[in-house]
Formats: structure tokens, sequence, C-alpha cells
């Protein structure tokens, strides 16, 4: 029996999860206790004590950590936390009593430092176990800690950083991608000296961090408030400067053991690899999922080496049953002629799919390799709230190209511009009653008006998340696109990701990006830019190619006007595809300021699409 199914015996609902998750989004107090028990956690008083948003309170007189939430309890001897790189001889396994023995070694040298609850501590590592170290020893103290991957830019990092004024920051040397080191030592150096507030810097790998983990000191976690802050994660900062964005001990605690108990049937004896990195919310959904008693794998590498399916290579050898992967690398493997087939993944059960919308033909694609018992489950959340809005399910179907269901306790829901709610029609994602994990603030917004303005100003007293979505009658969920880089035809909104799927299905086609241009006269643009794949040419055939699967696939309307060859498709550092700021330059308009380039993964491609708009409007 699922964990979701034991769930539902526990709080006495019967039926599916249809009926769970009514009376998960209709009684709050009774759902979020309900999770409570049953994950063994100590939350007393009230649960929903003023619901509001934003500023909804949730157990007020509730003391947590999530730090001990992780380690208290579990078997010493017991993997916790494996650590990999392209090298498989440089394995390394953590047992829980000895992820919990470092922990307390780290929060001892911390404390010494002088950190103390609300202090700042900051990360530029890799995907590696002494990541996690200092992220649970940060928090055992009840300090704040933030994290980017060591692949950023020092602008970027910078960016983030200094709006905390850390008092320590803890950071790697260098990172492994593609069997090549990146020395990031000059990085470091801008980054200690761009930072005035810092006590201390700590470099993993060095004989003061053995140090810093050697000591055998009791682990004393401070508990604290259930909305202390608990991390800060950042915006993309490619439209503006990098929200900081403030979560609470209680919250993401309660709303990441959800997920990864109850959606993706995790607990003692499962094991999750999810390819990250940590400048990206999955990575704290992974450490996340500690907190159901599985172990975790954190793999500082290229998904693809050493072949493109090096990922399930990975996923075979270390024997995980869940893997977690973006369609974009679903998508490579196909292409390739690779995937799961050839590997040994008799104990994989799931995997799960985030960064974009899945496309429903990769999807039937893999469905196949994997045969019917391995259930692929795709989610979709943000870094808003730590978490997912929709997702899979254990005792739900799923529908390739939708997401199975809205996650417990989520009241999500579709809107029309006048707020109404829709069902078999494109709506705004909106959330009615307050999440747990929803931020506290944002760093820095003193008066709540940067917070309020991202999430309630379309909706009062309702958060609007910024995608277009359709709630199906068989109560899936289609995500099309961000609403803030609308296509918008005619009056008809579309969605990028209809278009993106039957293009980027094509052999011919890496990778598609569509921009819907209002022009000066009234006019309306809509490029499509593809980056082909090595050794094709844009002719007449191939244009006709990807028109004709846009019009069977989706629909005449969204035919583009236009079909671009382009050099590449710029993207954040989480992956995702940069439509706005294209769409700004392709008009001319001056980013400024508002865009930092040590956030997109290749910013000389912003010229190229300056150049294009550029030509366009001095014909």
């Amino acid at each position: 029996m699922s964990r979701i199914e034991d769930l539902a015996r526990s709080v006495g609902v019967t039926g599916g999860y249809d009926d769970l998750w009514a009376w998960s989004v209709r009684d709050l107090d009774g759902f979020w206790s309900g999770v409570a028990r049953d994950l063994g956690l100590d939350l007393p008083g009230p649960v929903l004590a003023e619901e509001r948003m934003p500023g909804a309170v949730w157990f007020p007189e509730a003391r947590v950590s999530y730090a001990a939430a992780v380690l208290d309890g579990r078997p010493d001897d017991e993997v916790a936390v494996v650590g990999v790189t392209e090298d498989p001889a440089a394995t390394v396994e953590l047992t829980w009593g000895e992820l919990r023995r470092r922990t307390a070694s780290l929060a001892a040298t911390l404390r010494g430092l002088g950190v103390g609850e609300g202090d700042r501590v900051v990360g530029f590592l890799p995907n590696a176990p002494d990541a996690v170290v200092a992220f649970l020893a940060t928090a055992s103290l009840g300090a704040v800690w933030s994290v980017c991957g060591m692949d950023y830019a020092a602008s970027a990092a910078r960016s983030r950083f200094e709006q905390l004024e850390p008092v320590v920051l803890v950071h790697a040397s260098s990172y492994v991608h593609a069997q090549s080191v990146h020395d990031r030592s000059d990085v470091v150096a801008e980054l200690t000296g761009a930072l005035p507030t810092l006590r201390a810097v700590l470099e993993v790998g060095t004989p003061a961090w053995e140090e810093a983990l050697a000591a055998d000191v009791p682990f004393e976690p401070v508990a604290v408030a259930f909305d202390h802050p608990l991390w800060v994660l950042f915006s993309s900062g490619t439209t503006g400067r990098p929200k900081g964005i403030v979560h609470g001990h209680g919250g993401a605690l309660l709303e990441q053991a959800k997920v990864a108990a109850y959606h993706f049937d995790l607990g003692p004896g499962e094991r999750l690899l999810w390819f990250t990195t940590p400048s990206w919310m999955m990575w704290n959904f992974v450490v996340g999922a500690l907190l159901t008693g599985a172990s975790v794998v954190t793999y500082d590498g290229s998904p693809a080496h050493p072949a493109t399916d090096g990922l399930w290579a990975l996923a075979a050898r270390l024997g995980v049953t869940v893997v977690g992967m973006s369609p974009g690398y679903v998508a490579a493997c196909q292409k390739a002629g690779v995937g799961p087939a050839g590997h040994d993944l008799s104990r994989l059960r799931r995997v799960g799919i985030s960064g974009s919308t899945f496309p429903a033909t990769s999807q039937e694609e893999l469905q196949a390799d994997l045969g019917p018992d391995v259930q692929i489950c795709s989610i979709s959340g943000g870094t808003d709230v730590v978490s997912a809005f929709v997702g899979p399910a254990p005792t739900v179907p799923v529908w390739p190209g939708e997401l199975s269901r809205p996650c417990l306790g989520v009241a999500l829901d579709a809107f029309d511009a006048d707020g109404r709610s829709v069902r078999g029609e494109v709506g705004e994602l909106v959330v009615t009653r307050p999440m747990p994990s929803m931020p506290l603030y944002f760093w820095g917004d003193d008066d709540g008006s940067r917070y309020h303005e991202a999430y309630f100003d379309t909706f009062p007293g309702v958060w609007r998340h910024g995608d277009w979505i359709t709630v199906t009658d068989h109560g899936s969920v289609v995500i099309h696109g961000r609403s803030d880089a609308t296509l918008n035809r005619n009056g008809i909104r579309m969605g990028s990701g209809d278009i993106y799927e039957p293009v980027e299905a094509l052999p011919e086609v890496r990778e598609a990006l569509v921009i819907g241009l209002e022009e000066p006269d009234g006019g309306y643009w809509m490029p499509l830019f593809v980056v082909l794949a090595e050794g094709v040419e844009l002719d007449a055939a191939l244009d006709a190619r990807i028109r004709d699967a846009v019009r069977t696939h989706a629909s005449p309307r969204h035919v583009p006007d236009v079909v671009i060859a382009a050099p590449g498709v710029p993207h954040t550092r989480t992956g995702k595809k940069l439509e706005v700021p294209v769409k700004k330059v392709l008009a001319g308009q001056d980013l400024g300021r508002s865009y930092d380039p040590g956030s997109v993964d290749a910013p000389e491609l912003i010229d190229w699409y300056r150049t294009v708009g550029r030509s366009r409007r001095t014909r």
C-alpha cells in the first residue's frame, strides 16, 4: 500500500485521490494536522490561525527545526547521502550517523564563529554532500541559508549574496562538467571581496574544512518558530534584480515532506536521484526527500557523461527507485537513440519530470521504453513555494502531455480574466487558499509591495502564479507556458508550450523559441526561432514540415509568421527559456540594469536576437 493510501486511512477519508484532495483543500486544519501526525511531527496548537493571502499565520504555537526533522531518529548505519561525480571511484556514502555527526561538528564550528539565529550563511558550491551538511548545520542553528551553484558568474552570485549581508561563505574552488574541471577561484575571490560582512570563509576539501567536520559533539538543533526563516531562494534575475524569496522552517518542512512522501511515495529503503544544481529549487526538493527517511544522491557532473544516456546509467549503477530529469534531457536521449533500454533499472519505480512542459509524444516514447510498471511523474511548482502545485500520485493515472492532479493541500484553480473559474479552456493558474510554504516575504521588501505585486495584484487575495493552464474534464492539468510571455494573436491567447512540443519532436530541431511581438502599427509578429541539429539546414522543405507540425498538433493560428534558424536559445541557469528578455530586445527595449548576463547560460545570444529585432525595425 502506498503512503498516500495510508494517509487517507489515517485521516478517515474514503474514496480515491479526488476525494482526498477535495478534503485537503476544504479542511486545511484537518489536512495539515493529519499530515503532521502521519509524518511524526510535533506541531501543537492551532493550525491555520489566520487565513489571508499574503500573510497567513500557520502553527503559531509550534517550535520546529528542519535539521532535526531530517536527522532525528534515523538509523545510524544506513546510507543517507550518496555523493557522485563523473569519476565513479570518487563516490562517497554518508550514513545517517555520519551525516548527523558532520552536521553537529560543522554547527559547532559555525557557532564558534559567532553564527546564531537569523544570521546568514551562504554557499558557492557544487551539488555534493558537503552542500547538504553545510545547509543542515546552518539550519540547526536557526541561521538562514542561501546557495548558488558554481556555474554562476561572479556578478550573478554577488547580486544575490550581497543583499543578504552574510557572515560566513562556504565555497569550493572548482566543479566538474563533461570531463572538465572548472576552476572558480577567481569568482570566489571576487565574492569574498564584495561581501564586507563576512566573518569567515570556509573552503571545502581543505584541512580546515576537514577539521570543521571532525569533532564528535552532540547534535543540538535549535527549535525555532514555525515561520522562522530557513533559507532564501532567488528568482532568475533575468528581468530584474533577483528577488530573495524567504521560506520558513515549518512551511518548507511540511510541503517538501508532503510531496516526497505522498506524491512520490518516498520513504525508508527508497533512493532519489534528481539531476539538479544547488541554484535550482529541485536541489532543495532533493534535500527535502531526506525528511521521509529516503536516501538521496548528489551528482556533480554532466547528465550526458560519459555518453548521452549517462544519467540512466547512473540511476542503474546506484539502484535508485526515483530518478528525475528534464524534458530536454529525455528528448536529447531519444534523438540520440538511447535511453533507459539496456540499463538494469529493476529497482526504478518512478521517473520525475520537471523544468518545462513534457511533450506528449516524447512521454509516450519514454513510457514505452520504461514499460508499464514505472510511473512517469511530471511536476510543476516553483521557487516561489519551493514545492509543487501539480504533480503525480501513485493512485492516479498518467495522461501523456498532462500533469495528473493538483497536489494535496493546493487549492488550485484556473481563472479567466474576470476571475471566474474555468474548465476545459485556458486560464491563469491560481491558488485560492494558503499553502504553508508560500513565502514569508521577499528579502529587503520592507513594506511587502514587491511580494504583493508579484502574486496578488491581479486577483486580490488569490495567488496568481503566472502560468497558463487548462484543467481538463478528467481532472488533470495542462500547462501551456508563462502568462507573462503570452502569445496573444488577434485576441487569441496561446501557450508557447503548444508550439514547442511538435517542433522539438522533429529530429532536425534541437530546440525552439517562439515570441509574440506587438508592433507599433498595431500589427503582431510571431517568429519561431529554431536551433537545428548538426548538419541540418533550414530549407523550404523543413520550413514546411515545421509549419505543418504546428498546424496539425496545435491549430492553424499557432503557425508562426516566419521560421528563423538561430545559433541557440538563451536560458536561465536553471534551464528556462528567456522568452521575456528576448521579446524585449526584439522590440528594441534596453534591458539595462534589470538584466544580469551572469544569470544566463549564453548571454552572447541576446545580442544576436537584438540584431534580428533591429533588422526588422529598419526594413
